[in-house]
């Protein structure tokens, strides 16, 4: 469906579910981590829905706005990495793996927010007010799976590398986390080689055909 529309439109469409799909990401990390005793989040003032204190502006706006003009298949980004002081964790690795996991979970539960905003536009009919409300939901849930299932990837620092690192001996999450220094090189060459693609391409149609579903296209 987003092939009808033009490049003004389509950045129209994906303005909002990509800020909000990285802000709120973000925020569940901080929430969670204060949950389990560390404020450091909360201290800095990033529990906030604010996008001017999330924003990263190549992660936030440069890529996403790239990746939409190439057309490589999807749109990914990130924000600022919310601060987490594991230290203040009374245990440190699991606690660690709970903040990790919160992020991909909001991306599903925004995700079900847009669907149903979706939904409302297919039961108004009304096509100027029913367009607009159709496309913006497909945008919202497709950042969000997409942001779910890149971060539950287990490439360090990606969250799925921080579970990962909660179930492995001590000697072995610290030999696994020794990748993290390459982890962004690793993701990259996986996106343009489009070996990324093949990675999600099936997880991904599942999942939009479950979310799809239940915003009625």
């Amino acid at each position: 469906m987003m092939n009808e529309l033009s490049l003004v439109q389509r950045i129209v469409v994906w303005i909002l579910p990509v800020i909000f799909a990285i802000t709120v990401h973000e925020v569940a990390h901080g929430w969670v981590a204060r949950k389990c005793g560390d404020n450091t989040a909360y201290m800095q003032g990033r529990l906030t829905l604010n996008p001017m204190k999330h924003i990263d502006w190549f992660g936030t706006v440069i890529l996403p706005g790239l990746l939409l003009l190439t057309g490589t298949g999807f749109i990914f980004g990130w924000a600022k990495p919310v601060p987490v002081d594991a230290r203040n964790f009374k245990n440190p690795r699991k606690d660690m793996a709970w903040v990790a996991l919160a992020g991909p979970v909001s991306n599903l539960l925004m995700a079900v927010g847009w669907a149903l905003l979706a939904r409302l536009g297919v039961l108004i009919g009304t096509e100027s007010i029913s367009l607009p409300l159709i496309y913006t939901g497909i945008a919202g849930i497709s950042i969000n799976l997409v942001l779910a299932l890149i971060n539950l990837l287990p490439i360090p620092p990606l969250d799925g590398s921080r579970v990962v690192t909660g179930i492995l001996p001590n000697y072995w999450a610290w030999q696994y986390n020794r990748l993290e220094r390459y982890g962004f090189i690793i993701l990259l060459v996986l996106l343009y080689t489009r070996v990324l693609n093949l990675i999600l391409e099936y997880p991904m149609y599942l999942a939009q055909q479950l979310f799809f579903s239940i915003a009625g296209i």
